[in-house]
């Protein structure tokens, strides 16, 4: 693995623990569900990254798991906003 790619991979997940804090606020604030699924999924994607700095490839099965837990979950946060379910 370069040198660069594991910093990188830190550093993306901090950023993505800290997307997720920020929506945790916004729930607490609204009580919309919608912010807590999001807060999930950034919490999700912060572990994928952090898996890959454990990995030396990004083509593993157990990644793109991880990786399409994070999209599932955006996905029904939109579906249930749309639907109006999600107060």
């Amino acid at each position: 693995m370069s040198a660069l790619l594991e910093p990188m991979y830190g550093a993306l997940s901090v950023m993505c623990l800290l997307a997720g804090l920020f929506f945790l606020r916004y729930w607490r604030l609204s009580g919309d569900r919608f912010f807590i699924w999001f807060a999930c999924a950034f919490w999700t994607f912060a572990v994928n990254w952090a898996l890959l700095v454990d990995t030396s490839t990004e083509h593993s099965p157990y990644i793109y798991a991880v990786r399409l837990a994070g999209f599932v979950q955006i996905i029904i946060a939109i579906t249930l906003k749309n639907r109006g379910a999600a107060r």
